[in-house]
């Protein structure tokens, strides 16, 4: 049974890397297609080619850098890494909660350290070369060391609680676990604003001006209570712009980024929030949170199950069951029902983003969302001709084209 497992393991980690090389090879061969008519006025000619540059580029790093996670992953799966680690750790440590955060701890540490020198590459040779770094060598390290203290801090806690309700009850240990994590979702939901980004970011409520007085016009004639509308100085690390709602109730917040008011006139800004409002407005936050909800219930449900698996460990070369093995082997096995479920949130989210860009264009501001879309395209070097074969497996949104259509059908 353990060798089996094994077997189903290592084909699932070799399937989903062939899969992803496939769907790659797919979007670079269909991005030298001729760009639509409607997508024609976003680069003149040296830009295009700047962005094919840019697009090929990340593509080739992607590949390389994927690969190099992959052969290391599946080393560890073929030599037994992952059963010396226990048995190594399992000389020093007796208490159960201990080994596991141990294990997590270094295999955490050690994928992050090998990262590195991609991020390195990625961040002050690729962004930097296209004009897109702003990240100076301080705030990388800063950085690092801010996400290391926030994995040990949050990461280990939320893990520790988890561990110690499995070790006291495992039979409702799914339900327990399932409420913890949920609640601990929720609280971030609100919080996380207030508690996080400021760690990274400094926020600043929005000026009283035109901009200003613009969003809260549009709000009040949609009926949208706001208050709370804070600028982030996103430029202190890239010059691509973006904008977001976080929070519900009453800790909503519309962030705009300092890059997107610098890039995008008053009226484009307001349509990329009404797009936003949009979302608010047909439920679709409380909607994708309820199916959280579900299928975090489901994944917790089954992990009590196999947790309780001693074969699940030894095909890792472990012994017997215990926390960390058999959440390691889990988490690969239920990986395809991960993409199946995956594959359905990005169907449903596309359809959600058609449901907020329309929105926006009944609103009377369908030309500004297309021209702001555009600029924003443009200012990122976005590849405008995905394959639809990788809209499905990876976009979350709608191809710039397909929105530009329904926005159109809409005003």
């Amino acid at each position: 049974m353990p060798q089996i497992i094994f077997v189903i393991i290592v084909f699932i980690l070799v399937a989903d890397f062939v899969l992803e090389r496939f769907l790659s090879y797919l979007n670079i061969q269909n991005s030298k297609k001729t760009l639509p008519a409607e997508l024609s006025d976003i680069y003149d000619n040296e830009k295009y080619l700047q962005q094919q540059d840019y697009f090929r580029t990340n593509s080739k790093f992607g590949m390389i850098s994927g690969s190099f996670s992959f052969l290391i992953t599946l080393s560890m799966y073929l030599f037994g890494g992952f059963g010396w680690l226990d048995a190594f750790l399992g000389n020093y440590i007796d208490n159960p909660i201990l080994l596991s955060l141990a294990f997590f701890g270094v295999i955490f540490w050690i994928s992050d350290l090998l990262g590195i020198p991609f991020e390195l590459y990625d961040t002050f040779v690729i962004e930097q070369k296209f004009g897109f770094n702003k990240v100076t060598p301080k705030i990388f390290i800063l950085d690092k060391l801010k996400s290391w203290l926030m994995s040990a801090l949050l990461g280990a806690g939320l893990l520790s609680l988890i561990m110690w309700i499995y070790s006291l009850t495992p039979d409702y240990f799914w339900l327990l676990g399932w409420s913890v994590v949920t609640v601990f979702g929720l609280f971030m939901g609100l919080f996380y604003s207030e508690l996080i980004v400021p760690m990274f970011n400094k926020q600043t409520p929005l000026e009283e001006g035109e901009l200003r007085t613009a969003i809260e016009k549009f709000a009040g004639k949609a009926g949208f209570k706001l208050k709370n509308i804070f600028v982030i100085d996103g430029s202190k690390r890239s010059t691509k712009a973006n904008a977001y709602f976080t929070g519900f109730g009453p800790k909503k917040r519309i962030v705009l980024y300092d890059t997107l008011m610098d890039k995008l006139s008053t009226d484009e800004i307001v349509s990329v929030l009404a797009h936003e409002i949009g979302h608010n407005k047909h439920k679709h936050t409380i909607k994708n949170m309820l199916l959280s909800f579900a299928t975090t219930l489901v994944l917790f449900y089954l992990l009590g199950i196999f947790l309780q698996s001693d074969p699940l460990a030894q095909a890792l070369g472990g012994t017997k069951a215990n926390f960390h093995l058999n959440v390691l082997a889990f988490g690969i096995l239920y990986s395809p029902f991960s993409l199946v479920l995956d594959l359905f949130t990005n169907v449903l989210s596309r359809k959600y983003e058609y449901q907020a860009d329309a929105y926006t264009a009944n609103h009377g501001l369908g030309n500004e969302l297309i021209s702001g879309l555009k600029k924003l395209s443009s200012t990122s070097l976005s590849n405008l001709m995905p394959h639809p074969v990788y809209v499905f497996f990876h976009y979350s949104h709608p191809t710039l084209y397909q929105r530009i259509a329904n926005i159109v059908q809409h005003k």
